[in-house]
Order: structure tokens, then C-alpha cells, then sequence
């Protein structure tokens, strides 16, 4: 079964600031192209099977049903709603930073 992806619009602005930063930041426009391919990459992979990468166990978020995927130095985080044969690609954030804090400042 073929699953719908589905993005927020506060990760579709997570790409577009991933995409930006690293290109006109950090002025390597070929790293970021490459580095959004592979995001939209480990995103399609949830269209077979979105259940497989477990839940996100930090604080209340698994019990929200949000997962998450690693894809290089990024944490690409969803929600699959079977109701809806649906996966919510909720935010994509950088390792880096206080991913607690980010997502307790996101909408589920």
C-alpha cells in the first residue's frame, strides 16, 4: 500500500531554512542542493512502509504517535495517520540544536 506524504508548513520551512542556510550561509549552494535531495529522499522511502522506524520516546512524543528518521545530521520527524493513509512529515531539524525545544514549539 502506497501511503500519501503530507508536510506542515512549518516543515516545509524547515527545508527552505536548510536549503537557504547552507547555500547562501555558508556559500555552498551544490552541498544543499544535495543534502534537500537527500531529506526528500529518506521522505519518499515512508510512502512503502512508514511504520517501520520506531517512535520517538522522548518526552510526551511518542505517546503522539510521531517518529523519526535520522538522514545526516537532520531529524526528519512524522506522524502516520492511518485513518487517513496519510504521513505528516511534522518538522525536519537539525541535529545540532534543542530538538525538545523545537518540538515543543510545533504544532501536533
Amino acid at each position: 500500500m502506497n501511503w500519501v506524504i503530507k508536510y506542515t508548513e512549518q516543515a516545509r520551512m524547515d527545508i527552505r531554512k536548510i536549503y537557504e542556510y547552507i547555500s547562501y550561509v555558508l556559500l555552498v549552494p551544490e552541498t544543499a542542493q544535495k543534502q534537500v535531495q537527500r531529506i526528500f529522499k529518506a521522505i519518499r522511502s515512508l510512502e512503502d512502509m512508514p511504520l517501520i522506524h520506531k517512535l520517538y520516546d522522548e518526552a510526551k512524543w511518542g505517546s503522539q504517535g510521531l517518529r523519526a528518521i535520522p538522514v545526516d545530521n537532520y531529524m526528519i520527524f512524522y506522524i502516520v495517520k492511518e485513518n487517513e493513509n496519510a504521513v505528516w512529515i511534522v518538522r525536519v531539524i537539525y541535529g545540532g540544536r534543542n530538538i525538545e525545544k523545537q518540538l515543543n514549539e510545533t504544532d501536533i
